[in-house]
């Protein structure tokens, strides 16, 4: 089995799931800065239009639905050799991402990808 690029933790599954909920299925944009910093921006599916410069990280699966990952391909140069887990914390966000009103904001964390990793994405 491939190893995943992309993880979320319980904290986010819980507010995915209570987005979905208002909103309809998911998808998240890893924003490359200027305003909204480098965080990972949370949309209604279809709502952000990805193209030929964008690169799917993966699936996030929540309680069986799948929440695409995408991320600018540039942007995807520098975050390459990292695993990237989505996470959530307390505060507002300064962007357009669906969770800013409830308090609370989206962020990345991440870890270097280990050498079965690499080797599996083809970066080693």
């Amino acid at each position: 089995m491939e190893p995943a690029r992309v993880a979320v933790t319980p904290e986010a599954v819980d507010l995915l799931r209570r987005l979905r909920a208002d909103h309809g299925p998911l998808m998240f944009h890893q924003s490359g800065g200027c305003c909204d910093g480098s965080a990972p921006m949370c949309y209604p599916a279809g709502e952000f239009r990805t193209g030929g410069s964008d690169v799917h990280l993966g699936d996030l699966d929540v309680d069986g639905e799948a929440v695409p990952v995408w991320m600018s391909e540039s942007q995807h140069e520098y975050w390459k050799h990292t695993h990237l887990t989505i996470d959530v914390v307390r505060g507002r966000g300064s962007g357009f991402s669906l969770e800013a009103p409830e308090g609370v904001r989206f962020l990345i964390r991440s870890r270097l990808l280990t050498d079965d990793e690499l080797e599996a994405f083809g970066l080693a």
